[in-house]
């Protein structure tokens, strides 16, 4: 949207300040608009032949073939990207890089309270493995084990907090504290905050995309050999293998790994399982240090608010601002398109919500602006699984904690392939699937129906209408 359009309302008055501040933002993704961000590699032209082909070359991709090189140095590894590595939800996200593999630990108490102790301490494990990956490496991508605050920014809220902190406190999940308004205001200072519950070792802050082509730089140098612009169009079995036809070139593999997430699966009957949604942010400039002295914020926690449409938000190394969430967007029929990629509508949205969080921080102007689709599965955790007898494997679904959970799908997917039984594969999360959601028109009806029960619940308290209960009770649900 031009400056002037921003400027002014359409009755020629001035816009509201919040709107003013986007006035000078760039409408491209803040992380992948980086002069470090690595040439494009060549397109596949030709056939090329692998013991394993990676599809996709986001995290999950990328983890994948570099956890099957350092499993089997030998391994033949070829990886096949659609556009350039890192440049859809890898390079888009909020950064916040969390140690549980189930949306949460409740969402997975309540799927799976058998299991929770063990999906935790693999979460963890799997966190670790990130943090060690990344020294091992050299690879450079701003990462902070800072933890994450969920706050409370209405009164049923708090007591919601309170409930969570005792929960896991009897369910031995650790590391949780609550924290009062007085408290959370010490932490990060805002009139909207009335209480916290803070993960202090859970969830680490990093530059997304400079995570990517840092996992792209080992790939490569651990021999994998990456083709970018280069989507696989078309998937079938061969008596020796699998083969994934090109724009230009087949590649010919033992086993094939599937990372495609929120683009339409290779294996067609998977697609029923994932609905693309789309999510906004805005990042701010730079703060001085006078704004932020204002806000406080001197751990660096990444934040996110308790109601079902909530905002995400952190500080850059550079003390930026990234602000998103809220607004869900699912397009009918669940397509994945640029066009999608921005929301104007949304932005607005956003920067008002920020400025009313953060009073203290008027005059503050935002510069990029940008959107990106989350592959939301009905359980809000990945699911996975094999075809092809067992020479494919696949990992969808992360619903928005692929930063994270990617590189434990990407041992899942090996285990599978491999044959393996780990406690990995014996898991009941791996061994089942969610819900499939309904063929359109339903799908469209249904996520609109819970969206806007969604929203009544925020302002009543909380309280689920009976659509929701009859959803919570099946199992289904949408989330981003």
């Amino acid at each position: 949207m031009a400056a002037s359009a921003l400027q002014r309302s359409s009755a020629g008055h001035a816009a509201p300040p919040a709107v003013q501040a986007l006035s000078d933002a760039v409408p491209r993704p803040f992380w992948l608009d980086d002069p470090a961000r690595p040439k494009a590699l060549p397109a596949l032209v030709g056939d090329e032949y692998c013991d394993l082909l990676v599809v996709g070359g986001g995290y999950s991709g990328l983890w994948t073939a570099l956890r099957a090189k350092e499993r089997d140095p030998g391994r033949d590894v070829v990886l096949i990207e659609g556009q350039e590595t890192g440049w859809a939800a890898s390079g888009r996200n909020g950064g916040f890089c969390a140690a549980s593999l189930t949306h949460g630990w409740a969402n997975g108490h309540t799927r799976w309270p058998a299991e929770l102790t063990a999906l935790e301490e693999l979460g963890h494990r799997n966190l670790d493995g990130i943090e060690a990956t990344l020294a091992r490496y050299g690879i450079d991508c701003d990462f902070e084990r800072t933890g994450e605050i969920d706050v409370a920014t209405a009164p049923h809220q708090v007591n919601e907090l309170k409930e969570a902190a005792e929960e896991a406190e009897t369910l031995g999940v650790g590391g949780h504290e609550f924290l009062d308004r007085d408290a959370v205001r010490a932490e990060v200072d805002s009139p909207t905050f009335l209480a916290g519950l803070w993960n202090r070792t859970g969830v680490a802050m990093l530059h997304p995309a400079k995570l990517a082509w840092g996992l792209r730089r080992a790939c490569l140098e651990a021999g994998v050999r990456v083709y970018e612009h280069t989507p696989g169009t078309e998937l079938s079995s061969r008596r020796a293998g699998v083969a994934v036809r090109t724009p230009y070139g087949r590649v010919f593999a033992r086993h094939v790994a599937l990372g495609t997430n929120a683009f339409p699966s290779l294996v067609k009957r998977l697609r029923p399982y994932v609905a693309p949604v789309y999510d906004y942010a805005l990042m701010t400039e730079p703060l001085t240090e006078e704004q932020r002295a204002a806000v406080g914020w001197r751990r660096r926690q990444g934040l996110s608010d308790s109601a079902n449409h909530f905002h995400y938000f952190r500080l850059t190394a550079d003390h930026r601002v990234l602000w998103g969430g809220y607004d869900i967007v699912y397009r009918y029929g669940g397509g994945v398109r640029a066009e999608y990629d921005h929301h104007p509508a949304t932005y607005q949205r956003l920067a008002g919500h920020f400025f009313r969080c953060f009073p203290q921080l008027e005059g503050v102007r935002f510069t990029h602006t940008w959107g990106g689709a989350i592959d939301t599965c009905s359980r809000f955790s990945a699911f996975f699984g094999t075809a092809h007898g067992g020479r494919v494997a696949y990992a969808l679904g992360f619903t928005g904690l692929g930063v994270g959970a990617t590189r434990f799908g990407a041992d899942v997917m090996l285990d599978l392939l491999d044959g393996e039984r780990t406690e990995r594969t014996e898991l009941e999360m791996v061994r089942s699937r969610p819900l499939p959601f309904p063929p359109e028109p339903v799908r469209s009806v249904g996520i609109g129906i819970t969206q806007w029960a969604m929203t009544r619940a925020d302002a009543n308290g909380g309280r689920r209408n009976l659509w929701l209960r009859v959803m919570d009770k099946a199992g289904l649900g949408f989330d981003s």
